[in-house]
């Protein structure tokens, strides 16, 4: 079944003269004889039967007209609808990947300026996880992720939001946390550090201070950077953390640069080829963009 078959066959009916209604399609009279021919082949029927000053159509075509009708309509609503879309009114569900850190400094501002601008867009956050997030972009099982990208998956599409890098946090009126302007000074902190996949007591951190003869001291390892400004804020313990989780609301922390430190990491929008053309997903892309980009 071609499609096209269909729309001309719409048009023959309501024409009823192959020549106006060739005109009316852009064909050539010949090749909408063909595709008259094609259709009364594959509906067993000769649809319309020529008369001496028109055709007329069969009471099988007759049967045929409003239902195809309908489809056809309903066909074009679905293609008008996909190409204006409308997110005031637009009902869809988009589902997101992203870390907890992320959660809390993107994803939240991203689902309330949803609630003005989209009320009826629902929002599903997934946790990350990286190793089976190509498959389940390519399964639709999650639009889109925010994360740092992986180089190696070559098939996603990326779009680079901002770059994140780390300071550290302490309790008020903590009385050594400016010691950490060295590298010294910071490993003699002592420290929590966040290890996602949990249990970890090093980070890529530890690797440069054993490269300049130090160790640090770390007391425990979180899963996650949200539980980590109760535990220092109540605490001698220091933490590194990205900048933009200060953002959130949280106890009153002594925060300083560590001049020495230069690791930082990339957060960028993904997402996979089959949700390229999506106008929805495409404007959800370009809030989060515009929410968060620089």
């Amino acid at each position: 079944m071609d499609l096209n078959l269909l729309v001309s066959l719409e048009v023959l009916l309501a024409e009823r003269n192959v020549t106006k209604a060739a005109s009316r399609l852009g064909l050539s009279q010949p090749a909408l004889s063909a595709q008259l021919n094609r259709l009364r082949d594959l509906f067993e029927d000769p649809l319309l039967v020529p008369t001496h000053r028109r055709m007329i159509p069969t009471a099988k075509a007759l049967e045929l007209l409003e239902p195809l009708r309908a489809s056809l309509d309903q066909f074009r609503k679905m293609l008008q609808s996909h190409d204006s879309f409308a997110p005031e009114t637009a009902e869809l569900k988009v589902a997101i990947a992203c870390t907890d850190y992320v959660e809390a400094t993107v994803a939240i501002p991203v689902i309330l300026a949803l609630r003005k601008q989209a009320p009826k867009i629902r929002v599903a956050v997934h946790r990350l996880n990286p190793p089976t997030l190509a498959r389940q972009l390519a399964d639709g099982d999650v639009d889109f992720a925010i994360a740092t990208p992986d180089p190696l998956n070559q098939d996603l599409r990326t779009q680079h939001l901002f770059e994140e890098n780390y300071v550290l946090v302490g309790r008020k009126g903590h009385p050594r946390i400016k010691d950490a302007r060295t590298v010294e000074g910071f490993a003699g902190l002592e420290q929590v550090i966040v290890s996602p996949s949990g249990g970890s007591f090093s980070t890529p951190v530890d690797a440069l201070l054993a490269a300049q003869g130090c160790q640090r001291r770390v007391a425990p390892s979180a899963a996650s950077f949200l539980i980590v400004p109760g535990m220092v804020a109540s605490s001698d313990l220091v933490a590194l953390v990205p900048r933009r989780l200060l953002r959130t609301a949280g106890p009153p922390l002594d925060v300083i640069e560590v001049p020495w430190l230069s690791e930082s990491f990339e957060v960028a929008l993904i997402w996979h080829e089959r949700s390229q053309g999506h106008q929805g997903h495409r404007w959800v892309r370009e809030l989060v963009h515009g929410l968060t980009a620089g």
